[in-house]
């Protein structure tokens, strides 16, 4: 499939809402389904990974911790954030789990490039950093060679809550956001030039878009 659907959803968004609608749509496509990215943010969450230990909860006070089938420790979503899902049939691909990953953060390499952010990867510890700061977190899971889950890149966002946890199961680690780095960091400009660069990173040739949630699992 070269053609891949962009869907943002308007507002901030109930994790547990968009999850049971990811799981719903991962579960019911077929080899013919194109693949999808939706774009979106959530109200203040902490989420924890199926590797997720109770230790890496600090104080997580009045913000609810969602269990979630993602890879990865806890980390945190909230408004200012860009959570990126990132439905791709692997296997009509051709490519595999670690693929996606590299795709992802070179994705978000040259996103934050075009706003004159030097940033990288780390071989040990995914996601995408800046000065030794982490900038955005991955999360993935695959199942039957179809991933869910995805991205969030911190844009403009209150980044307290992360001293509530140890981010991504690290004591100490160091979280930054794009507002920190640039005069502006408006969220619509930063979608679509994510998607473009998405887009190019894993092949597409045209995307189609879309806004809320698919009819079917709602």
């Amino acid at each position: 499939m070269t053609q891949v659907v962009a869907r943002y959803l308007e507002g901030l968004q109930d994790y547990q809402k968009v999850s049971d609608a990811m799981h719903a749509f991962t579960e019911s496509r077929n080899e013919d389904t194109l693949d999808e990215f939706w774009f979106l943010q959530h109200h203040p969450v902490f989420t924890q990974g199926q590797a997720g230990k109770p230790e890496h909860l600090i104080a997580t006070g009045d913000i609810p911790v969602v269990q979630s089938d993602r890879g990865g420790q806890v980390t945190y979503h909230g408004p200012g954030q860009l959570v990126v899902y990132c439905m791709v049939d692997l296997s009509r691909m051709g490519i595999g789990p670690r693929h996606l990953v590299s795709a992802i953060e070179e994705a978000i390499v040259k996103l934050l490039n075009k706003q004159g952010v030097e940033a990288y990867p780390k071989s040990d510890a995914p996601g995408v950093y800046v000065n030794e700061k982490k900038i955005a977190s991955l999360g993935l899971r695959v199942r039957k060679g179809k991933s869910f889950h995805g991205l969030a890149l911190n844009l403009d966002m209150d980044l307290e809550p992360f001293q509530r946890i140890n981010p991504c199961g690290y004591a100490n680690m160091q979280m930054t956001q794009l507002k920190a780095l640039v005069a502006e960091a408006d969220v619509s400009i930063i979608s679509s030039q994510l998607l473009e660069a998405l887009k190019n990173e894993l092949g597409y040739l045209s995307v189609e878009t879309k806004t809320g949630l698919p009819v079917e699992v709602e």
